[in-house]
């Protein structure tokens, strides 16, 4: 792990400078506050879908060294930006996964404590897939920023439960001789906690929840 004033630190909330990435990115506020809802416990494995650049499964292991993280992501060229940054940034032990969620849940064969998905929220049946897999108990965070997956979490939220959150971040920036608020995209999250008793995935039977989801466990 490199040695850098920005980095050393041990609270999630790396400077998005940190990562390489394309604009995939979970900006620092908003995977702080991502992170506090995942609530990383010691040992706990979490699930990042759409990893993007990687940073939530990153700074889950950072903050959370005994944990464990698979990072899910359909683009090539992403999953190598995520491999770099976990070697950059000390997250080792972070496994990177490329396929297309929810078909590429197929190649875990653990079940997660927590998952988050930052991303392919509108595909058929990805938090169905999501939920099932998740072990009693477990977290399950989802952040949208577009109309189309708001709606779809709102949608989830109907079925599920949960609780939803609204933020949106300002920045100060120049404005001419003065400085003035730059405002971010507002972003929707969606925390959701499984029940201690298995419950039936939307759609699913309890028969076929419970079959899921011990086929998913070690």
């Amino acid at each position: 792990m490199r040695s850098d004033p920005l980095t050393d630190v041990l609270t999630p909330g790396l400077p998005d400078e940190a990562f390489d990435h394309d604009g995939q990115l979970t900006k620092r506020e908003i995977r702080a506050l991502t992170l506090a809802a995942l609530a990383p416990r010691p040992g706990e494995l979490l699930w990042d879908v759409g990893a993007g650049s990687g940073s939530i499964g990153i700074e889950w292991l950072r903050a959370n060294p005994t944990g464990r993280a698979v990072a899910f992501e359909r683009d090539p060229e992403r999953a190598g930006r995520i491999a770099r940054n976990r070697d950059a940034l000390g997250a080792p032990g972070l496994r990177v996964v490329v396929g297309d969620a929810p078909d590429v849940f197929d190649t875990s064969d653990l079940a997660p404590d927590a998952v988050f998905i930052g991303g392919g929220l509108t595909v058929p049946g990805m938090v169905e897939r999501c939920w099932a897999a998740l072990r009693p108990g477990g977290r399950l965070v989802a952040n949208a920023v577009t109309v189309e997956t708001e709606a779809e979490i709102v949608r989830e939220r109907a079925l599920l439960g949960g609780e939803l959150t609204r933020i949106q971040i300002s920045r100060s920036t120049p404005v001419g001789r003065f400085t003035g608020w730059r405002a971010s995209m507002p972003v929707t999250q969606w925390i959701v906690t499984r029940p201690a008793a298995v419950d039936p995935a939307p759609g699913r039977s309890a028969d076929e929840a419970v079959h899921v989801a011990e086929e998913s466990r070690p």
